[in-house]
This record gives C-alpha cells, structure tokens and sequence, in this order.
C-alpha cells in the first residue's frame, strides 16, 4: 500500500530570474532593459502557481506528503511505498524516473496552453480521478524502457529519454567504438543514444538535419523512426563523424535491444563525459581509459496512462 506522496515540482522562469538578479523589480528592469517581455514570465509562473496549489489540495488524500524540488532528486531517497506526482514539463518527468525504481508515476501539465506535454497526460483537475484509480491499483500504466551507460568500475547512468557520450566542451570527441562486431576510432561531435520516449527529442532534431541536407541534395528524405515507449529498443547515431588519417566513419547509427550492447573507450585525456536527458550535471566521467557499456535498461519508468 501507497503511505506517501511526493509531489516533485521545478523552480518558473521567473523563480531562476529572482535567484539571478535578488529581486523581482531587478529582474524586470534587466529582462525590459533587454527588450524582453518580463509580462510573460509573471504570467507563466502565476498560472504554475495555480496549478501548484490545487495539485497540493488535491493529494490531501490522508497519506503523508513530501515536496521535492527537481534540484534535490539526485539526493533523495525514494521508497517503495511512494507515489510519485510531478508538475512540470516533459523534462521533469524523465529526470524524475531515473530515480524512482518501479513507483508510479502521476505527470501533470501545469499549464496546457504553454507545453505540449507528451509524457503529461493530466490536468490538475483530473489529478484527483488518476489518483484514486492507481491508490485503488486499477491505473493503466506504460512500463517505459530506459538506457544504461555502465562503466567498467561500476557507475552506472539511466537516462529516460537520451544518453550523450561525448566532450564537454565544443572539441572533437576521441573514442574506440566497438558494435556488432566491428571496431574502428572516430572523432565526432558525440553519440546520442535515444530511449522509444525520448525518440521524439534530440533524436528527431537530428533527423530533420538529415532530411533538410539530403532533400537539398535531390534524395527523397527518409521515413521518421518510431518508436513505442515501452519497447525495449534503443537507437544510437554518432554525430558529425569525421574521416581522418586516425579516425573512420563506418559506424554511424544502429540499434541495441536487450541484451545487446554499444562499447566505447575514451581516448580523450579530459573532457570525456556522459550525461543524460540533457542535464549535464547528472554525468559520468569518461576520459582516457575509461570503457563504458550502453545497453536498455533492466529498470522500467512507470507511468499512470491517462
């Protein structure tokens, strides 16, 4: 049985503005000095407060309940009597299902008329239904696949949408790539590999690149790649590979499904990093020496459909 709630929340725009600049009044002075529309912000941040307190109403549902800012997941110890309910965009979803193992997860849009919201089924108003069903375990949920990087020492990193292996600066990435059986040292720009959720992200904006350089070299553009959330697939594409004298460019996208695996060594002496759904505190070293196994994931994000 469920004994707590965790309500994860992230900080507005307008919250990051006041941290910067002390106050309100100095935020608004830089951000209109700039030409910028500080209305906005306020706007944005007034309609999550909102949304803040009636998801807050809401979980008032006799279990216990604990506030978690996005910044303090790394440092929390999730239980697995806990239900996890996030307020925030896509992001906030995946950053929080990297640390909870196998607890349901409520995702709710904040703020339907600003995000999207792909990974956020709910509305505050419907918070209240999709919390009764999943206490009463008759919730719908997506087991949602996710990526690994593994090192030989034995740090490991989830990621729920992408996994970046590369530099941490604007350099060339060196490294020994090893798959399916074949071998070869590139220099590129760094390798995405891409979870079913996180398919329609960084991986996509790679494919329409492609599909603008190929259509304006009078080839027909490929078919978009999909993938479901659920299925136990992961997509890797090297980016900007380049052939030199010490480097090749065979090797430049495949697939990893269970059991399967991407092995790279790091030939960068510093710099070498690995971090994941585009947060790059949340990283692994991976300089010189260092060999890292990517693979799908044995955990799963559990996400309550709506």
């Amino acid at each position: 049985m469920f004994e707590k709630v965790v309500l994860v929340t992230r900080k507005t725009r307008l919250d990051e503005l006041i941290e910067r600049f002390n106050t309100k009044e100095q935020a608004r002075f830089y951000i209109e000095h700039a030409g910028g529309d500080f209305d906005s912000y306020v706007q944005e941040h007034d309609a999550y407060q909102r949304s803040l307190e009636s998801v807050r109403r809401t979980i008032e549902c006799g279990l216990k309940i604990q506030l978690l800012d996005r910044d303090l997941l790394s440092t929390y110890l999730f239980a697995p009597s806990d239900l996890i309910v996030t307020l925030g965009q896509d992001g906030l979803v995946a950053n929080t299902a990297k640390y909870v193992m196998g607890q349901p997860i409520i995702a709710v849009n904040p703020d339907k008329d600003r995000f999207d919201g792909i990974l956020l089924p709910y509305a505050p108003q419907q918070l209240k239904r999709a919390l009764d069903k999943t206490m009463a375990r008759q919730a719908r949920m997506l087991a949602v696949s996710m990526a690994e990087a593994r090192l030989a020492d034995g740090q490991r990193l989830l990621a729920f949408n992408d996994l970046f292996i590369g530099a941490s600066t604007h350099i060339s990435a060196r490294y020994k790539i090893d798959y399916a059986g074949r071998q070869e040292s590139q220099s590129s720009s760094g390798i995405i590999v891409s979870t079913g959720a996180g398919s329609t992200g960084w991986l996509s904006s790679i494919f329409n690149e492609t599909c603008g350089l190929v259509s304006f070299l009078g080839g027909a553009p490929p078919r978009p790649v999909t993938m479901s959330w659920e299925e136990e697939r992961l997509l890797f594409v090297v980016r900007e590979p380049f052939v030199s004298r010490h480097s090749r460019a065979s090797i430049v996208v495949g697939g990893l499904t269970t059991g399967s695996s991407l092995d790279l060594e790091s030939q960068m002496p510093s710099g070498g990093v690995i971090f994941s759904d585009g947060i790059e505190m949340d990283r692994l070293e991976f300089n010189s020496g260092t060999i890292a196994t990517i693979g799908v994931a044995r955990e799963k994000a559990h996400l309550v459909a709506a």
